[in-house]
């Protein structure tokens, strides 16, 4: 009788650990970045498309105050509270001390350079269909931003939420580079639907979602808890030069 429950539950265990090495964190590969040269100007203008700071800016912050992403603002969600960190260039207390592999595997893999699942509130889904050369620029953009020593607060989202490892199992299953508006499309289209699908991740806060959060479907439009989707990424468009005033 052991001998029976002894092999199911080393089953059980090899099972679970082939799933946890199918679902690890993936990283961006050295060689894909190779070549890449960052360039600030173009990087001001992916981060302002981008609408970094729509979510990464100080609670209330207005102005130039904007440019310091110390985080701090709060995300309710039915997984929990998120709380955006501080990503401003500080090297304790922010993202000073990453290389562009690490920022490349955040933006577009969600995984952290500890080697970790980023959850899916970071629009990674959607920074997935980035160009390389984009998130070089940002990078390089990203070194001009005034620093903020603000600690960055731990998100509130309990059990089985709180275990990142899952996450992989949704990457798995709805993170992938595909676009939601297909066929053949004019260069201004073309780059339209990169806009709206890749660098302004316009879907992950303007349509309806699964049951798992997956998504972006056609930008339907949704309701916005804080109302930053709606008119934080209008303003950063249109610093960006990419709508009509």
């Amino acid at each position: 009788m052991r001998r029976p429950i002894l092999a199911g539950l080393v089953l059980i265990a090899a099972g679970a650990g082939l799933g946890l090495w199918i679902t690890r964190p993936q990283q961006v590969s050295a060689a894909a970045l190779d070549g890449l040269t960052g360039d600030a100007g173009r990087g001001e203008a992916v981060f302002h498309a981008a609408g970094c700071a729509s979510c990464h800016m100080a609670p209330g912050a207005s102005g130039d105050a904007q440019r310091v992403l110390s985080g701090g603002q709060e995300f309710p969600s039915e997984f929990g509270t998120f709380i955006a960190p501080n990503i401003s260039p500080d090297p304790e207390h922010g993202i000073g001390g990453w290389s562009l592999q690490a920022f490349a595997s955040a933006m577009t893999r969600g995984t952290s350079p500890q080697g970790t699942h980023y959850y899916p509130a970071f629009p990674y889904a959607s920074y997935a269909r980035a160009e390389l050369q984009d998130v070089a620029d940002l990078h390089e953009f990203w070194a001009t931003l005034p620093p903020s020593d603000q600690p960055s607060r731990p998100h509130r989202v309990g059990f089985p939420f709180n275990i990142r490892a899952s996450l992989g199992g949704w990457k798995l299953l709805f993170l992938n580079t595909d676009w939601v508006v297909e066929g053949d499309l004019t260069p201004e289209a073309g780059r339209g639907r990169y806009l709206v699908e890749a660098l302004g991740h316009c879907g992950e806060c303007h349509t309806p979602r699964g049951a798992w959060q997956h998504g972006p479907q056609p930008v339907a439009g949704r309701r916005s808890g804080t109302g930053r989707a709606r008119r934080g990424s209008q303003h950063h468009a249109g610093r960006a030069g990419l709508v009509r005033r």
